[in-house]
């Protein structure tokens, strides 16, 4: 396989430098964005991250309610359970 791009060196606590090119690619603001680092086979991944819902997984109107990110769907579903549950009480 042949190496194509910018070689970067690991520093000795593991950390490197992502040039500032591939973050504005990205649109990673470097004060308010995460990164998510996954494995994929052989290959270390970054993507940028995009907060997900706590229950489904989606990314559709999110809120945020006690630290936990959950999407509006949820948020209906759950006050549908609460109701049916205060219903049965």
């Amino acid at each position: 396989m042949r190496t194509t791009g910018i070689i970067r060196g690991i520093d000795e606590v593991g950390r490197i430098v992502i040039p500032k090119e591939y973050r504005r690619m990205l649109k990673v603001n470097d004060k308010e964005d995460s990164l998510e680092i996954s494995m994929e086979g052989d290959r270390i991944v970054l993507r940028k991250h995009m907060p997900a819902c706590t229950f489904c997984g989606s990314a559709d109107g999110m809120i945020e309610y006690s630290g936990y990110k959950i999407c509006r769907n949820c948020v209906d579903n759950l006050e549908q359970i609460v109701g049916q549950q205060v219903e049965g009480e």
